[in-house]
């Protein structure tokens, strides 16, 4: 019996000091591991849903994610990140930039044809 109650307090403890994930990179061992009512097939679901619709942008965006629902992102506000940055206040993620839109816009020069 005191094993038992051991093995539960040791259960409870790792979700109370477990750090929060970053639910817009992590893979869904990291997720599982990091959310409370989150498990494996879950978190497999969010990297899922992330691959094929883009980032979250709000941790209510979870919602979208079948058998996600209010509840279960309230209880982990505080351990769902958006952005790795330390600091971001509104914890709204963005866009990676691509090698495209980071490059100047240079118009071509028109060339007077000689006649």
């Amino acid at each position: 019996m005191k094993k038992l109650i051991l093995l539960l307090f040791l259960l409870f403890a790792f979700n109370a000091i477990a750090a929060p994930v970053n639910v817009n990179t992590a893979d869904a061992k990291t997720i599982s591991e990091a959310l409370t009512g989150i498990g494996l097939k879950k978190a497999e679901a969010i990297v899922k849903y992330r691959t094929e619709n883009g980032l979250f942008k709000t941790p209510e965006d979870l919602t979208n994610v079948k058998g996600i629902g209010k509840k279960t992102v309230e209880k982990n506000k505080k351990d769902i990140l958006l952005s790795d940055a330390p600091g971001v206040e509104s914890n709204v993620a963005t866009e990676p930039k691509s090698v495209e839109e980071s490059k100047p816009v240079v118009e071509p020069t028109k060339d007077k044809k000689p006649k």
